[in-house]
């Protein structure tokens, strides 16, 4: 058994809270990198993206702060998953002037 078919393994065995502590580590120990967040140069003006989608992550950080549930979320935007939310999250704890600013900017547009 390789060692990522033991990881996912152990992943059913564990509850949603713990699942996303997993998240967490993994997402510190990747660093900079956020998986399943994507910037392309002439996509959505180059912003980060959820990856599949041209959703940016400023509008999700911008609707939850607006008391739009990751519910709401996920219905209205039927190509998101909750991992895509996770993952929108953690970049925004990381990358909050960032997306701060391409909120300001497009509020003002």
């Amino acid at each position: 058994m390789t060692a990522l078919e033991e990881v996912e393994a152990l992943l059913t065995q564990l509850t949603r809270a713990e699942k996303a502590q997993v998240l967490q580590v993994i997402a510190r120990e990747l660093g900079d990198a956020f998986p399943g967040i994507v910037s392309i140069p002439g996509v959505s003006g180059g912003e980060p993206c959820i990856i599949r989608t041209r959703i940016p992550v400023w509008l999700l950080v911008q609707a939850r702060s607006l008391g739009v549930s990751e519910a709401d979320l996920l219905r209205s935007y039927p190509a998101l998953h909750a991992e895509d939310l996770v993952n929108a999250w953690a970049y925004y704890r990381v990358h909050r002037d960032e997306i701060d600013v391409q909120i300001a900017e497009n509020e003002a547009a």
